[in-house]
């Protein structure tokens, strides 16, 4: 993962902490260490945690890292595949101490 990816979303989980106290307890945490919702600094953290969500918009169509790995085994089976064994025949190899 990126790292603008990891900093959006780290803010991200702090935006979500932060609706949560709103939510269940009234307490906006970033205006109350910021001094107030109309302060400066609150503003531009909560415009800083919407982009960090615009941001990691990216993260919900890109594919999961396990998809990734199975598709990567698919592919390494389908370009190397093995003829030799694809029936479990073994190889005659009495044949070959009869010539000896």
């Amino acid at each position: 993962m990126k790292i603008i990816q990891r900093i959006a979303l780290t803010l991200i989980i702090i935006g979500a902490i932060n609706w949560g106290l709103i939510g269940f307890f009234q307490f906006d945490l970033v205006a109350a260490i910021f001094g107030g919702q109309e302060a400066f600094l609150s503003r531009l953290i909560y415009g800083l945690v919407g982009l960090s969500g615009l941001i990691c918009l990216s993260l919900l169509f890109s594919p999961m890292n396990e998809e990734v790995e199975r598709n990567d085994d698919r592919r390494q089976t389908n370009r190397n595949p093995n003829y030799a064994t694809e029936f479990g025949e073994d190889a005659d190899l009495s044949k070959l101490k009869d010539d000896e």
